[in-house]
């Protein structure tokens, strides 16, 4: 069987606007909390818990996180995550009504994957791996093998979309198919 895996963020949904919020919630101004959110993410995509990621964020600008603060960001940031891009959302609709074999594949805390999971979309996958459940990510080559074997399809039945050149490439790199998301237009001609 052939499957058709998509990257979340980016592709599904919009890149998150929940920035300014979460800088404000910790007090902090979003030049400030900006790089400390994205630098500190990869392991928070690799399984370490909310409030490890949110504490790093405060250290780093000065501002303790306790439990309830930590629940309050991950709530604002997993919203920030959920506004979907229509013309995807259409194209899996499209795809799913075909009968084409749908899985997701996202570098996300397990937080949030258990909210994208809970989604109305979501049905439309037949299944949805995170990082975050792992302990490794996309351009890991286990986690391509990974999804690979829970689809019980060789590397080459895999077609992947991602937002990001390296996870393409590392796709590639394990024997998938892979092309930069550009838009649900493009991917409709590689979808075959």
């Amino acid at each position: 069987m052939n499957w058709t895996v998509f990257d979340y963020g980016e592709v599904i949904v919009k890149r998150t606007q929940a920035i300014p919020k979460l800088a404000a919630t910790m007090g902090v101004a979003v030049e400030d909390f900006e790089p400390r959110y994205w630098d500190l993410r990869d392991p928070y995509d690799r399984g370490c818990a909310d409030l490890e990621y949110w504490g790093g964020i405060g250290a780093a600008l000065g501002v303790g996180v306790d439990a309830a603060l930590s629940e309050e960001l991950t709530q604002l940031d997993i919203e920030g995550w959920l506004d979907v891009e229509p013309t995807t959302i259409e194209l899996l609709e499209a795809l799913a009504e075909a009968g084409v074999a749908l899985a997701l594949l996202s570098n996300a805390p397990s937080s949030m994957g258990r909210v994208v999971e809970r989604q109305d979309w979501a049905a439309h996958f037949r299944t949805l791996v995170f990082s975050g459940d792992l302990g490794f990510a996309k351009p890991d080559k286990r986690i391509y093998d990974v999804v690979a074997a829970k689809l019980d399809a060789r590397p080459a039945d895999c077609l992947f979309f991602d937002d990001r050149q390296v996870n393409v490439d590392g796709a590639i790199a394990a024997g998938w198919k892979a092309h930069r998301w550009l838009g649900a237009e493009e991917a409709k001609s590689q979808v075959g």
